[in-house]
């Protein structure tokens, strides 16, 4: 479900200042209030008071200004399994990204906003047969491939894909890492382009992926070089590749740091007759959607011998099988925040002469493991009732959420737009 319309308020607002920021503070206020206003929890159906979104799409249009200023040469390829929101995607398509998508299902969706197929590149490089088959279907040509038995499936179903190499990298460094799976190792990149000259497919370029949520700027350095070798190797064998795809990693606090070190890496390994493409996901979206969950219960932990002080647990109606789920495979540590404590809100501030005290977060599902924050300290009033949120929260988190326990999937988002860019591509 989604909420899309934008008040006048909200036009008139987001065009009225330049500094953006405490704009998009008050719009994303607004809207927490203006949705819970209209809960009821004593007589709403069952799930009327379920988690949901605010979505500031003027913030995924400044994370693109802020990606063409630091680098310009690169052009972003959005990918789509960081969060799918087709709002988000048809703005970033608006703006002149390219979509990195690893499923038919994810092409499909790409395609039906209207996006050239040439702008897409199926980046996975272990494929579905019938998935190549659809992006022939749909002459979806630019793909990855790291092995031999890819090469061989892509000559039987889609010989004139435009193919891209992705190699290993070290990317140890990072988040989540990648490089267990895909990449090819650089002692086989010279018998790959072999074969593929063998079986005449169309090689066009490199890629590689230092891993998501990288936060070493060096390893990015590290993989133009090796990319820059495996460009001399398929020239050896014959072929003429004119794009490099230095892939995805980049994370939100970091990114000026890592574009200090690409950019230069790119300039000085390749001409500017290269073209360079890359695979960003949380960076554009991360910090442009915030959660608001309710407090669905509360139970008193005793003092003991180790604390002289009693701690609480409180229990919310969303967790890590639902928008929380980057907790166990994304590393996140979201930070719960009181939103609403019985009649008065507190975004970006808390109760007055609030004594905060220890508590433990829980999701609503019948499992140990379900845990939000097995530490932090709120107010000690908090109650039942009452709304926590968490900012942060556009990555890997709806795009993954399950219906494990029989609880909902599809959470509402609530969009407003603090940039008075992204509204004009949007009106």
């Amino acid at each position: 479900m989604a909420t899309s319309a934008l008040s006048a308020s909200q036009r008139r607002f987001s065009s009225a200042n330049g500094n953006t920021k405490p704009i998009a503070h008050a719009l994303i206020s607004q809207a927490l209030q203006t949705r819970i206003n209209s809960i009821d929890p004593d007589v709403c159906e069952a799930g009327g008071e379920d988690a949901f979104f605010v979505a500031d799409l003027g913030e995924v249009y400044r994370q693109h200004m802020r990606w063409k200023i630091n680098l310009p040469r690169v052009e972003p390829f959005y990918a789509v399994k960081c969060n799918g929101d087709e709002k988000v995607l048809r703005l970033l398509a608006a703006l002149g990204t390219g979509f990195d998508c690893a499923s038919k299902a994810e092409i499909q969706q790409v395609l039906n906003i209207g996006v050239n197929p040439s702008r897409i590149v199926f980046a996975n490089p272990c494929k579905t047969a019938s998935y190549i088959r659809y992006a022939a279907e749909q002459d979806v040509r630019n793909m990855t491939f790291d092995n031999a038995e890819e090469l061989y499936k892509v000559k039987k179903f889609f010989p004139h894909a435009r193919l891209f190499l992705r190699i290993l990298t070290d990317d140890s460094k990072s988040l989540c890492r990648l490089s267990l799976k895909f990449g090819a190792p650089l002692d086989s990149t010279r018998h790959l382009l072999e074969l593929a000259k063998e079986l005449r497919l169309n090689v066009v370029g490199v890629s590689f992926h230092v891993g998501s949520g990288s936060y070493d700027p060096t390893a990015f350095a590290t993989a133009v070089r090796d990319a820059r070798l495996v460009f001399d190797e398929a020239a050896a064998v014959g072929y003429d590749l004119r794009t490099l795809d230095v892939g995805g990693g980049y994370g939100n606090d970091n990114f000026e740091a890592i574009a200090s070190v690409l950019g230069p890496a790119i300039d000085e390994y390749f001409p500017s007759s290269i073209r360079v493409i890359a695979e960003p996901g949380r960076y554009y979206v991360s910090s442009a959607f915030t959660i608001a969950t309710h407090v669905i219960a509360r139970r008193t932990v005793p003092a003991d011998s180790f604390s002289r002080d009693p701690s609480y647990m409180l229990y919310l109606n969303d967790g890590v099988y639902g928008n929380f789920s980057g907790i166990m495979f994304d590393h996140q540590k979201p930070i719960p925040r009181v939103l609403k404590h019985g009649s008065e809100y507190f975004y970006e501030s808390l109760p007055a002469d609030s004594q905060l005290t220890k508590y433990s977060v829980w999701g609503p599902t019948c499992d140990g493991i379900d845990c939000v924050s097995a530490s932090c300290f709120l107010p000690e009033v908090l109650e039942v009732g009452d709304w926590l949120y968490f900012s942060d929260m556009g990555a890997y988190s709806k795009c993954s959420a399950t219906k494990f326990n029989g609880f909902s999937d599809d959470h509402q988002v609530v969009y407003v737009v603090s940039d008075p860019g992204a509204l004009a591509l949007l009106e």
